[in-house]
């Protein structure tokens, strides 16, 4: 099932006829389940939803926790590290979640999610990254356009350790969350439209003083 996957989407790239298949934005569901998150933000129950999406998120649900963690952060920017460390832990529980449906159930549910999403080039790519180096690969994941889910799910295929995928997730998907929790935390709701602009190019200043650190580390031991 894994080749004739591939076979398939690398077919698509070289006729240069990507299908997205059920894309969400095709009928403007994706933006109905937007408004269903942010509407979680005035619940008494917005701590146990911040934690269920960010878990879900992980392996199937196309709306990520940033858009409920930002809005439960600035309504409440003194319990942002709260936020962030909620978000944090139900989106590396998560990824083992995406792992399991990779390593058993690919066939059936997993290039259901993948196909269904329209991310069959991206599985391709991170598969290929998986070859070169996994802890790297899926500590960036964080950092890139494409979701989270790919890479979990990518690593039940491609059989990724556990230790790599947690120790990975934990630094990414932390190192993610807490840069938008502290942002919030440090400069108020200003902040929100800062972080919009500008995310991209905050996380690859945050992700290159994680690499000098990994190195600094490895020259003192």
């Amino acid at each position: 099932m894994l080749l004739a996957f591939i076979k398939q989407e690398t077919e698509k790239l070289r006729n240069n006829r990507i299908i997205k298949g059920l894309h969400l934005y095709s009928f403007g569901l994706l933006r109905r389940i937007y408004d269903w998150v942010i509407s979680w933000a005035y619940s008494k129950y917005s701590s146990y939803a911040l934690f269920f999406l960010a878990f879900c998120e992980s392996f199937f649900f196309p709306v990520p926790p940033d858009v409920l963690l930002m809005s439960l952060s600035i309504s409440r920017p003194k319990k942002a590290w709260f936020y962030a460390f909620i978000s944090s832990l139900g989106s590396v529980i998560g990824a083992f979640g995406g792992f399991l449906i990779g390593y058993l159930f690919f066939e059936t549910i997993g290039a259901s999610i993948i196909n269904g999403l329209g991310y069959g080039p991206e599985f391709i790519r991170v598969g290929t990254m998986y070859k070169d180096n996994a802890f790297f690969a899926i500590t960036t994941a964080a950092f890139t356009p494409i979701p989270f889910k790919v890479f979990t799910i990518a690593a039940g295929v491609w059989k990724v350790s556990l230790s790599t995928l947690f120790l990975a997730s934990l630094i990414g998907r932390s190192g993610r969350f807490f840069l938008v929790g502290g942002l919030i935390y440090f400069f108020g709701p200003r902040i929100k439209t800062f972080i919009d602009k500008y995310f991209n190019l905050l996380t690859l200043v945050f992700f290159a003083l994680v690499i000098a650190g990994f190195y600094i580390v490895k020259l003192l031991a």
